[in-house]
């Protein structure tokens, strides 16, 4: 059976007019009736097409301040009238219903008038009423009518139109009409999201989707659900991965820990830092960061919270890694960088990143607050004989940034505002101290003096003494045990420090 129509009669109501223009010529040169009103039936207008007033159909002006201008049965019944239907065919035909074969709209926009901060006044005459009626109607109606519900699918329908002369497949129209739905449902999810004070439903939508190369591992389908370009600008490289962005996510929500702060320099490499300090220069904390870890920052993320420079970029260039992240770049910079075809380069644009989070568990989602809270110096409470030095006080609070963004459990070591090791992701809080020891003295770091920091608190006071017989004189820790008091006695008995935070910073 041949599913294809062809198009005699438009409906045609848009906020943005940009890319319109060759699809009325086209329907006009294919004899199309055009039905408008407002702002684009003028424009129409101004194209020197003839147009149809809604108004003229419906015997209703526009009223309510255009509030009301297409709800009207003579404009949806001409959309849902089924043409193989008789009883509605009748119909039509007894009120005088014009049938409607396509309706292109676009929607008020409503997401960037939340964004631009207008008033409240402002925004709610922003939540489109008669449109998304349109797009919902022309949609379900898709066996007979198509509905091209975006300006972002504008050229997609003008193609169609030229290919087929007028003609419309079935399968285009069903196309089109997931797309219309697409489109209603992240509008009204966007309007639920600024109502909504309870959070009484779990509502995400999403209208950019980048597929991906393939999810975790290469037999898995993987795809990115949202606007990379508006975080990020591309200057060089391959397209970003799952496991890429995955770690990039790792590496900004660490990086934005020490913005505005001097130079620092931060190593990733499976969502964790692998390497990070901080120094007077940009090349100094890169070549610190790597010290860290040479071994695994092959293949990494590599950030940057200030202008890379040309020398750094010639030390980037000895390691292999994955994408380079910075808020800008010197040009000189940029042509070593570019040296290696597949290498990312990013420059990150200052933007506010989302304060809740959420991800799949089970058969539901698990929603939650980002945990945006920094520990800092008004949160240090002293419990020990022996306090904290001003030096061992800047490197506990840079340990307490690294810890909060690496994977529970976890110890950070630090010293002299340089990462000498971590332990990640391990089933116990002893088991990370002596990771982290061990990867410390594998690298020829020198603990005496070094200090430490734990993501939550300890149970039992041998972490403090295996954290003392290392040579680390100041622990930071959100306190909380009930034999936190253990602890305490040992770092008084052996002349340590020890600051509390009440603050736990668990990341699974």
């Amino acid at each position: 059976m041949n599913t294809a129509k062809k198009v005699k009669s438009a409906l045609i109501s848009v906020f943005h007019k940009d890319g319109l223009e060759p699809i009325i010529k086209k329907l006009n040169e294919l004899n199309v009736t055009i039905y408008s009103t407002g702002g684009t039936e003028n424009f129409i207008k101004s194209l020197g097409v003839e147009v149809v007033p809604v108004e003229d159909l419906t015997s209703y002006p526009s009223i309510l301040g255009g509030r009301v201008k297409t709800l009207h049965p003579k404009v949806f019944g001409g959309i849902l009238s089924r043409r193989d239907h008789v009883g509605d065919v009748a119909q039509l035909d007894q009120y005088e219903i014009p049938e409607i074969d396509v309706v292109i709209v676009d929607l008020y926009p409503f997401e960037d008038t939340v964004a631009s901060g207008a008033s409240d006044v402002d925004i709610i005459e922003k939540i489109d009423i008669g449109g998304i009626s349109l797009i919902r109607a022309a949609a379900k109606n898709f066996k007979d009518v198509v509905c091209v519900s975006s300006m972002n699918q504008y050229d997609e329908f003008l193609n169609i139109l030229e290919e087929g002369k007028g003609k419309i497949t079935l399968d285009q129209r069903k196309k089109f009409a997931a797309k219309a739905f697409a489109v209603s449902s992240n509008y009204d999810t966007a309007i639920f999201k600024y109502l909504n004070e309870d959070e009484v439903a779990f509502r995400e939508s999403f209208n950019k989707v980048s597929p991906l190369r393939y999810g975790e591992n290469p037999h898995q389908k993987g795809y990115f659900y949202g606007d990379l370009d508006g975080l990020f600008e591309k200057l060089h490289g391959k397209e970003l991965s799952y496991n890429n962005l995955l770690d990039v996510d790792a590496a900004v929500n660490l990086m934005n820990e020490f913005r505005g702060e001097k130079p620092t320099f931060a190593v990733m490499k499976h969502n964790n830092a692998c390497g990070i300090a901080q120094r007077d220069t940009i090349l100094q904390a890169y070549v610190d960061a790597l010290a860290g870890d040479p071994v695994s920052a092959f293949g990494g993320i590599l950030i940057a919270n200030t202008k890379i420079d040309k020398a750094t970029a010639k030390e980037i260039h000895k390691l292999f890694c994955e994408v380079v992240i910075a808020p800008e770049y010197d040009e000189e910079a940029l042509e070593v960088l570019k040296g290696k075809k597949n290498r990312i380069i990013l420059v990150q644009k200052e933007i506010n990143m989302p304060a809740t989070q959420y991800r799949t568990a089970l058969n539901g989602v698990l929603y939650q607050e980002k945990d945006n809270i920094t520990d800092d110096r008004s949160m240090l409470k002293p419990v020990t004989e022996l306090q904290a030095s001003e030096k061992e006080i800047e490197d506990l609070l840079f340990a307490s940034k690294i810890c909060k963004n690496t994977k529970s459990n976890t110890i950070v070591l630090v010293k002299d505002m340089q990462l000498c090791a971590s332990g990640t992701g391990q089933t116990s809080r002893i088991d990370a101290l002596k990771q982290a020891i061990e990867k410390a003295n594998h690298f020829n770091f020198d603990l005496k003096g070094a200090v430490m920091a734990s993501d939550a608190f300890f149970p039992f006071p041998d972490s403090v003494e295996i954290a003392d017989q290392a040579g680390i004189k100041a622990v930071i820790q959100p306190g909380g045990s009930i034999k936190d008091q253990l602890s305490i006695d040992y770092c008084n008995a052996h002349k340590m420090s020890m600051v509390f935070t009440g603050i736990r910073h668990f990341k699974h």
